[in-house]
């Protein structure tokens, strides 16, 4: 009977959808519902959650934390001199291996904003306006000193690919609230220097059901691909096909259990509700004028397939129930041009950030969404290349990133770095402790939030211990 089935299923002209709309046609059927943890998923949270969702915008590539949320006068005073070996000896370095180093100075002033006084780089005027909004923590700090293995990291708490993703982690442990939608959905944009290819593992499942991996919405074409049905499928077609596979799938099941068959038809079922709420996601005509015009979506036709629609996108499926929500923006990888690239990414970047943040205050979705902003590492307080051309180069020792939303205390500035910025020397954050913090919020504790596999206990925050960062919650 499995050989019979498999080539029914290969001589099938389907697409997912047309499988999936057995949860239409038969509701008193029995199926998982989107979203349902299968065997052994922990259901629901392990304390109340402070909020109910993340929206990461994700700067690809490694924001310099000198031109943002890091202010160093001394690296101004030392513009252009030796960098002091004391900070640099036996230190990893990418691609400044076997230079001499000299120091960069800040190529943007700073200024505190807001009743807080938060000190923010003028190169981002509208997230200056979001100071008493915003905790920042300056002492971030991770293992790895180059892109890929670097993502890996903030994604997946390893350098080891192939483990689960922090998304696929948290649709795991809490499901989704979305009945038409995943609950992970990644977006992409880019803009600025050398915007590196993102892989697809780095919001994968690994070990973990496929079901809670993060669906890549495109920007051309397809939203997503092959949740369409072939052209020319009769809904009758549809409906004696779907009868004749639901009965082989019993029987397949009844003789021999099987999670992954499950996990698929879960997804299809999924796939076929995505065919009605995809559409009207993406249909932006339904927003007000005045909304648009506030992600800057009015003034620039580029934008419309960039940053500034994924941050309206974002709010659309906060609103919708997707539990993890990730903006990946490429173009941070300033070895060189330093200024004229900030200028790019901050452009595209800094106006929809701002404009999500209002918005998600004004629809009530502030109060239980955590919002993170930040990249896989930071740059050097040293300078790459030659003169107005300057750069910097990848840095693991320090860097800046902020939260802000539900459970977070606004307003502050946490950690701190040396002199010239080189290592966090006042409450280090690591990645595991952003993980384990972003865990917390949603009310599960990163170390009971354990899979086994491969005869090991595994979770995102690894085997280390890490810490929720109480300082920074309200």
């Amino acid at each position: 009977m499995h050989l019979l089935r498999r080539t029914f299923l290969s001589q099938t002209a389907l697409g997912m959808g047309s499988i999936a709309l057995s949860t239409l046609l038969d509701r008193d059927a029995p199926a998982h519902a989107a979203g349902t943890p299968l065997a052994g998923t922990p259901v629901g949270p392990h304390f109340p959650p402070r909020v109910k969702r993340v929206i990461f915008l994700y700067m690809s590539g490694g924001p310099s934390q000198f031109e943002t949320f890091d202010h160093k006068p001394k690296l101004n005073e030392l513009d252009g001199q030796p960098m002091p070996a004391s900070y640099t000896q036996g230190q990893p370095i990418a691609q400044l291996q076997g230079q001499q180093l000299k120091v960069l100075g800040a190529q943007f002033p700073f200024a505190k904003h807001g009743q807080s006084g938060q000190e923010i780089a003028t190169i981002l005027p509208w997230t200056s306006q979001l100071a008493d909004d915003l905790a920042i923590i300056r002492s971030m700090h991770t293992d790895q000193i180059n892109h890929d293995p670097a993502h890996t990291v903030m994604n997946t708490g390893t350098s080891i690919s192939g483990r689960p993703s922090m998304g696929a982690w948290i649709t795991y442990g809490l499901g989704s609230e979305s009945s038409n939608l995943p609950g992970f959905v990644v977006l992409t944009s880019e803009g600025g220097r050398n915007p590196q290819p993102i892989s697809s593992r780095q919001w994968g499942a690994g070990f973990l059901p496929g079901r809670v991996q993060g669906v890549q919405f495109q920007q051309q074409g397809e939203a997503v691909h092959y949740a369409q049905n072939p052209p020319g499928l009769t809904m009758a077609q549809q409906r004696r096909a779907l009868d004749t596979l639901r009965r082989l799938n019993a029987e397949q099941l009844q003789r021999s259990p099987n999670p992954e068959l499950e996990t698929r038809i879960d997804q299809y079922e999924l796939a076929f509700r995505m065919q009605t709420g995809i559409p009207e996601l993406l249909d932006l005509a339904q927003e007000p004028r005045h909304v648009l015009e506030s992600y800057g979506l009015d003034d620039d036709p580029l934008r419309a397939s960039s940053f500034a629609r994924n941050c309206l996108l974002a709010r659309r499926l906060a609103e919708r129930g997707v539990r993890f929500i990730q903006l990946y923006h490429r173009g941070w990888d300033h070895h060189g041009d330093l200024v004229k690239y900030m200028h790019t990414t901050c452009g595209l970047t800094d106006r929809p950030t701002y404009a999500l943040i209002q918005d998600l205050k004004q629809r009530g979705l502030f109060e239980d969404t955590l919002i993170i902003w930040g990249g896989e590492f930071g740059r050097t307080p040293m300078f790459q290349g030659k003169g107005a051309e300057a750069g910097r180069d990848h840095h693991m020792r320090s860097f800046s990133m902020w939260l802000a939303g539900g459970g977070v205390k606004g307003g502050i500035t946490y950690g701190a770095t040396d002199d010239l910025g080189y290592h966090a020397v006042e409450n280090p954050v690591h990645v595991h402790d952003l993980h384990a913090t972003m865990l917390h919020l949603l009310g599960l504790d990163h170390n009971r939030l354990t899979v086994r596999a491969q005869g090991l206990d595994f979770r995102l925050t690894g085997v280390e211990p890490a810490r929720v960062v109480h300082e920074i919650l309200a």
